[in-house]
């Protein structure tokens, strides 16, 4: 094909024809510009594309953070609610102790049994 190109280049140069040269030239270096501008478009839709893929990668990666925190948030919550539960008991039935020593006894026992 090189070999085609060249022959017509130097046929327009030896027969004196060189604005059809100049024609053949200038058409020539057009066709490589708009080869160029194509690759460059189709290597920015491709760029766009893998931004794109890796944006909702992250998107779904803090989708599942935000599932996994809510998860952890319901589980601390029903562990609190049980302690303060726990803690009313004990503070309710405070009267009921008949000594020191019991009440520390108590609220050893009460802190053994506390889940964390």
């Amino acid at each position: 094909m090189i070999k085609f190109f060249r022959k017509i280049r130097r046929n327009l140069l030896s027969e004196g024809k060189t604005r059809k040269y100049f024609k053949y030239a200038i058409g020539e270096i057009v066709l490589v510009v708009i080869g160029i501008l194509i690759a460059l478009q189709i290597n920015n839709w491709n760029e766009n594309r893998k931004s794109d893929n890796i944006l909702k990668n992250y998107y779904n990666q803090i989708l599942k953070d935000l599932a996994k925190d809510y998860n952890l948030i319901n589980e601390d919550s029903y562990v609190f609610q049980s302690n303060i539960a726990l803690h009313k008991e004990f503070v309710e039935n405070l009267p009921s102790f008949e000594s020191p020593e019991a009440i520390i006894i108590n609220s050893f026992k009460l802190n053994t049994l506390l889940p964390m």
